[in-house]
């Protein structure tokens, strides 16, 4: 069972930001915020804090509500790193943190509630899912990213989980979960020791600095599963996905590919590309002619089947374990997130700036994920 969160957290409103609802602590009686219970419908737990589903008093709307535990000086510098970042979001194609909330032992960001994953949509019977459709959706992800990388702020886990609907029944998508997201700054490299093997950029498998473009390959293979079921990369297992990967060959399949139309494959390509400089950025891909230019008004409806079995594996698809794993130190699975230690750190990963304090030492038994 749940553990219910410490009640009466105060408002963090010395940070300054501007907060879309000023409100008191939940819980008490004159408090705006009632926490009514864990949703895993409506609100999926996260990979760094459990997602609760919350009711604004005054208006009986409801929001999410994501917990971070706050006890040691590092999760809380976590946590509030999150918010700060959250902060400099304010876009219609990200989800938005509308307060946040510190309490002795948990801290608390408030935010949208979203309509479910975009793939998820994209198989009910009463939705026509065609290549237009398709480039509206990419067009607004692209939209969103970048407005964050104008921010100098990179996503790194933008994968089919991570795009939603705002509502049950809307064409309309933001991008969701900046657990993993960071601030880049010019003269200062980030590398990460974590990923989705389907959707990792080869600069982050070879640990090397990533950058705007690594969230760019990522649009390019989700936009490959859109149009097609597949997935460009998937292996058998994790090690062989993330060796696809590396080599970065992949092809059009025959048959997925075969009513789908040139300027898209063109887009595709652009974005899939080893070298990240050699990847159109999110501005230069919002005017691919491919999102430019509408196609025919009744375009051919693209086949669900292959989209529900690929949901059906990311679902059921069980971790592991990982034997002989050359070029990486050790996989360990946190949440849907796999986390990666080269070799050459494998006898201290935790001295990585990437490092996370829940991930035990090596030596433990490591552990396959699929995302």
């Amino acid at each position: 069972a749940e553990t219910r969160p410490s009640p009466a957290p105060a408002p963090l409103s010395h940070w300054g930001w501007p907060m879309a609802v000023h409100a008191q602590p939940w819980g008490d009686a004159g408090g705006w915020w009632w926490l009514l219970h864990p949703s895993s419908s409506l609100c999926p737990r996260g990979k760094f804090g459990t997602v609760y589903r919350l009711q604004e008093k005054a208006t009986g709307k409801i929001r999410a509500g994501k917990y971070f535990r706050t006890r040691t000086a590092k999760e809380k510098q976590t946590a509030q790193a999150e918010v700060e970042l959250m902060n400099l979001l304010h876009h219609p194609r990200l989800v938005q943190c509308l307060d946040a909330f510190q309490g002795p032992t948990e801290l608390v960001m408030v935010m949208d509630v979203a309509g479910g994953e975009l793939f998820e949509r994209i198989v009910d019977d009463d939705f026509e899912h065609t290549e237009p459709s398709s480039a509206q959706y990419v067009r607004q992800i692209l939209e969103g990213l970048r407005f964050m990388h104008g921010q100098a702020i990179v996503h790194l886990d933008l994968k089919p989980e991570n795009i939603v609907c705002v509502s049950p029944d809307s064409h309309w998508v933001k991008i969701i979960d900046f657990g993993l997201a960071r601030k880049l700054a010019p003269d200062t490299p980030v590398k990460v020791l974590h990923g989705t093997p389907e959707f990792m950029a080869p600069e982050v498998v070879a640990f090397e600095p990533v950058s705007f473009s690594t969230d760019m390959w990522s649009v390019g293979v989700i936009c490959y599963i859109l149009l097609s079921g597949e997935s460009p990369f998937q292996g058998d297992t994790d090690m062989e996905t993330l060796s696809n990967v590396t080599a970065a060959q992949w092809d059009f399949g025959e048959e997925t590919f075969s009513e789908i139309s040139q300027q898209a494959k063109d887009f595709i390509n652009q974005l899939l590309q080893k070298d990240p400089c050699r990847r159109l950025p999110s501005a230069g891909a919002l005017l691919h002619p491919w999102l430019q230019h509408p196609q025919p008004s009744s375009p051919k409806v693209l086949s669900k089947e292959r989209i529900r079995q690929f949901l059906a594996r990311r679902k059921w698809q069980v971790p592991g374990s990982v034997t002989g794993t050359r070029g990486w130190g050790w996989l360990r699975l946190k949440g849907s997130v796999l986390l990666l230690f080269p070799a050459e750190n494998r006898e201290s990963p935790a001295g990585s700036q990437e490092a996370d304090p829940a991930v035990p030492e090596p030596g433990g038994e490591g552990v396959r994920g699929s995302g």
